[in-house]
């Protein structure tokens, strides 16, 4: 008989998860409790605008994820720098840039960082020097987890400057929260895997489309053609185990299983399955403001600012749909202190400054100023983080966790979700009998 398995959790860990197990022959059922797949990647309608919930990118290191794209084929709707890029604004209008050339990591940065405007030939060097010793961090030292990015980078000869401008440059776009406050662990996890162990790794990739239309639209498809069963509007209240595998209620029936992943938020997982769950990792919020101006502000698809809200700015208008002006969303992470603020204080604090930085916008009237906010949108990445992750084998057999808050290794990104969810898959293949097409083979 051909293993049953239930997936809960339609975000990119459990669509990752089932689309692996559909792919082994298993009968897979996943469950999701809202009205769509994606997790906390997906787009709505705003008018005549398709609007996504908060700005993601990748970088060329993020393989499983471009596997899953490639998987569910929507990988080239993914526009990926040939090489890195990063236009950055200081807040004095100092314009400068990191960039990578074709030599060999870390030399492939050493020619751009030696150029950065935004940083005096004195920080240069000392930024310059840390490099090294930040590529003889192993990331999968749990000495690393019990300190600072913060701490680590002072040890080291770098100053509030080099921190500010080039540092948490890239630490707050990735773990959500400022060096202070990172875990070198997943720091040095970014470093080394996005910036410094090879040059490629650094390219920037940016959805061409809206997030709905990469990945709960097509992933719903493909798992359809492969058989498996999605639900909607299916929370799950209970998960039991009994002698012969595991009953699964929802709100409206009660499904029986060989073996679960759990793919949900933390939280979630924590009240359906509390003696597996039991560490409170917290949350770090971001939000984005989202600006439609009459006339074009820039030609630039995205820019870094340095010592200003806007962190990062990001071109929306050809995959909004928009065809007259310019559409910018302005993501804006490690938002703790921001996140409550009502939408017209936020206007008023945004707007002066997008005309700062983006002159262009100085003097237009916006046609539609909104704001998205994800209040739970990573766990707290902090010191002592990644003990705390759990594990995605459970004491019970046939019983898997799934999620970028699991100890993947990796920060939670769209890269450590769907690393999960292989991870999860390749769990309880081992755990199932294989189907009996493949045994025939």
């Amino acid at each position: 008989m051909t293993a049953r398995v239930v997936v809960v959790g339609g975000g990119l860990a459990g669509l990752t998860a089932a689309c692996e197990l559909a792919d082994r022959g298993l009968a897979v059922t996943l469950l999701e409790a809202r009205a769509r797949l994606g997790g906390v990647t997906f787009s709505f309608n705003r008018g005549d605008l398709v609007v996504d919930n908060g700005q993601h990118v990748l970088l060329r290191c993020y393989t499983a994820y471009l596997d899953f794209l490639r998987k569910i084929g929507v990988a080239h709707h993914i526009d990926m720098q040939p090489r890195m890029h990063i236009p950055v604004q200081g807040v004095d209008g100092t314009p400068g840039s990191l960039s990578r050339t074709a030599l060999p990591a870390p030399l492939h940065l050493l020619g751009s960082l030696a150029t950065y405007k935004l940083l005096s030939p004195a920080d240069r060097l000392r930024a310059a020097r840390a490099v090294p010793a930040m590529r003889r961090l192993n990331p999968a030292d749990p000495r690393l987890d019990e300190q600072s990015l913060g701490d680590w980078l002072r040890a080291h000869g770098q100053n509030d400057a080099t921190i500010a401008a080039l540092w948490n440059l890239i630490t707050v776009a990735a773990l959500n929260c400022d060096a202070d406050e990172a875990s070198l662990a997943l720091a040095a996890k970014v470093f080394r895997t996005g910036l410094l162990d090879r040059s490629e790794n650094c390219d920037i990739g940016v959805p061409a489309v809206p997030l709905s239309e990469l990945h709960g639209e097509p992933a719903m498809a493909y798992l359809q053609a492969h058989g498996a069963q999605v639900r909607l509007h299916a929370p799950v209240q209970e998960i039991r185990r009994d002698d012969n595998g595991f009953e699964v209620v929802t709100g409206e029936d009660t499904i029986v299983a060989d073996a679960v992943v759990v793919a949900t938020a933390a939280d979630a997982a924590a009240r359906l399955l509390p003696d597996v769950v039991t560490d409170d990792l917290g949350h770090s919020p971001i939000f984005n403001v989202h600006v439609v101006f009459p006339r074009r502000v820039t030609d630039l698809p995205f820019v870094a600012v340095v010592g200003s809200p806007v962190q990062w700015a990001f071109d929306r208008t050809a995959v909004s749909g928009l065809t007259e002006g310019q559409y910018l969303a302005v993501s804006v992470s490690a938002a703790g202190d921001w996140i409550d603020l009502p939408v017209p204080r936020l206007r008023e604090l945004f707007l002066p400054e997008i005309s700062r930085v983006l002159p262009g916008a100085a003097g237009q009237h916006p046609t539609d100023f909104f704001v998205t906010r994800e209040r739970t949108a990573t766990f707290r990445q902090q010191p002592g983080s990644g003990r705390r992750r759990a594990a995605q084998r459970t004491g019970t057999p046939g019983l898997v966790l799934a999620g970028a808050w699991t100890a993947t290794g990796w920060p939670d990104t769209m890269e450590g979700a769907v690393r999960s969810g292989q991870n999860a898959a390749r769990l309880l293949s081992e755990q199932l009998p294989a189907p009996v097409s493949e045994v025939a083979r």
